[in-house]
């Protein structure tokens, strides 16, 4: 919160000496970006790109746009993306170090006040989440007024703002729905926090006010469609409506709720019932699906629920990607085959994963140079599992690493240089293999599949 009042009441006031006057509908965007990872910077008005420029050789870029539709983007710099507000006429300058890259994020220029606040409040959300997890403990009602109490804070820090600098009605309200829309995500995700931390064996009982705010849910507003807090919101929301309902209606044990096939049954059919806004509406089906498929369930229920999605989503624009998924959630049920694949072992010669050490039941497990941290607990969970459970042979797959640099890890850190396999396609073996999980692995036998969804720490 200290960032968030520094900008209020000191960066601001350098801004508001500039020129307003400028009626130009031309948007001009550019920046630095220090410490690069790509040679690109693509801007986005939802999920559509409106264009894309290379780096300079001094790291920069530049947009030049005759016009805009006025409202939220993102630009995207491989991996990282980020906010941005555009209207028409503003002549904005972003600089930021890929190191840090949204915290070091700093805009200047013709519309930099909206969007400096848009980035507070993202940052401060990032930072009151250990405070807001400490109220969990709290009982309902002293909860619900810490929240509102941080709420109104924030909306105060707003209204002064927005009387000094003059937003757009239609900036105001951007603002002022990511801070509302944050502050209700707390009080969806309330009982279930609460339970878990209080090891109460029931839901709590709720006052009648905790979800007053319900009654000015906007299910339909196209602005706020890739507005984090909004999405994030939704499906959290429409999640709780649809464990409600199951725990009351269904006769379903609350704890597992959310593994079972009517559950995400329910899912779909709020969407469908409470959701008409096409692009908002396909991408809560699809948060649904993908959720559902790769909690790996039975094959026939699995196909219940792909037709029972299709139904409900016609003309899903994610519809390829999700069949795509579905089908490869069915080649990976138990007794079929794995995938065929070629990969390099350490020798440099080729190996098909379904001859890896023919006769023995075989873990494949995942590690990428990317992630070292994740890497190092890996190994160490991989050299226990290896005395706990001999009968495996553990064979490490590593994704996401060039070639040299995984030969070298595997120096390194003395690994059995007979487990270790590695490709250069990632994202072929990151489909096939359904590899969604950094604790992820696959337990076969004679390329045949035992669980293809088992996890390294919790399957053994």
């Amino acid at each position: 919160m200290n960032r968030f009042l520094h900008f209020i009441f000191v960066g601001l006031l350098l801004a508001g000496c500039q020129d307003k006057e400028d009626n130009s509908k031309g948007v001009y965007f550019a920046g630095e970006i220090v410490n690069p990872t790509d040679r690109q910077v693509v801007l986005f008005k939802g999920e559509k790109a409106i264009d894309s420029v290379e780096l300079d050789e001094n790291n920069r870029f530049v947009f030049s746009l005759d016009s805009v539709q006025e409202g939220l983007h993102h630009f995207y710099h491989h991996p990282e993306m980020q906010y941005l507000y555009l209207e028409n006429g503003d002549s904005l300058q972003a600089r930021l170090n890929t190191v840090d890259f949204d915290e070091s994020l700093v805009f200047s220029g013709k519309g930099e006040e909206i969007n400096n606040l848009l980035l507070e409040i993202f940052l401060g959300t990032e930072q009151e989440e250990d405070l807001v997890y400490s109220f969990y403990d709290l009982e309902p009602g002293i909860f619900s007024l810490k929240i509102d109490s941080l709420q109104n804070y924030k909306l105060n820090l707003l209204d002064k703002s927005m009387f000094e600098f003059e937003f757009s009605y239609k900036a105001y309200e951007m603002v002022k729905a990511g801070i509302v829309y944050n502050s209700n995500i707390s009080k969806e995700a309330y009982p279930f926090y609460h339970s878990r931390r209080s090891g109460e064996n029931n839901m709590h009982e709720l006052p009648d006010f905790f979800y007053q705010y319900r009654k000015d849910i906007d299910y339909n507003n196209q602005e706020l469609t890739y507005l984090r807090p909004y999405y994030n919101f939704m499906k959290f929301h429409l999640g709780n409506l649809a464990y409600t309902s199951c725990k009351n209606n269904c006769g379903t044990n609350p704890k597992v709720a959310g593994k079972k096939l009517h559950f995400n049954k329910h899912q779909l059919k709020l969407i469908d019932s409470l959701i008409t806004q096409k692009e908002l509406r396909d991408n809560l089906f699809r948060n649904v699906a993908i959720d559902y498929l790769l909690k790996h369930d039975s094959e026939e229920n699995t196909k219940i629920f792909i037709e029972d999605f299709h139904k409900l989503s016609k003309n899903n624009k994610h519809n390829e990607e999700i069949n795509n998924l579905y089908e490869g959630v069915i080649s990976m049920q138990p007794t079929k085959a794995l995938p065929a694949l070629a990969f390099t072992n350490y020798d440099g010669d080729e190996v098909m994963l379904s001859e890896v050490d023919k006769g023995h039941q075989v873990v494949f497990y995942f590690w990428s140079s990317a992630e070292l941290g994740h890497f190092k607990n890996v190994i160490k969970q991989v050299a226990k599992l290896k005395q706990q459970h001999p009968k495996y042979h553990f064979v490490g797959i590593s994704l996401r690493t060039d070639e040299k640099r995984w030969r070298g890890l595997v120096d390194t850190y003395g690994l059995d240089k007979k487990e270790q396999l590695w490709i250069n396609d990632y994202g072929k073996a990151a489909r096939a293999l359904l590899v969604n999980n950094p604790n992820k692995s696959i337990i076969a036998k004679d390329g045949i599949i035992i669980d293809a969804f088992a996890n390294i720490y919790r399957s053994f």
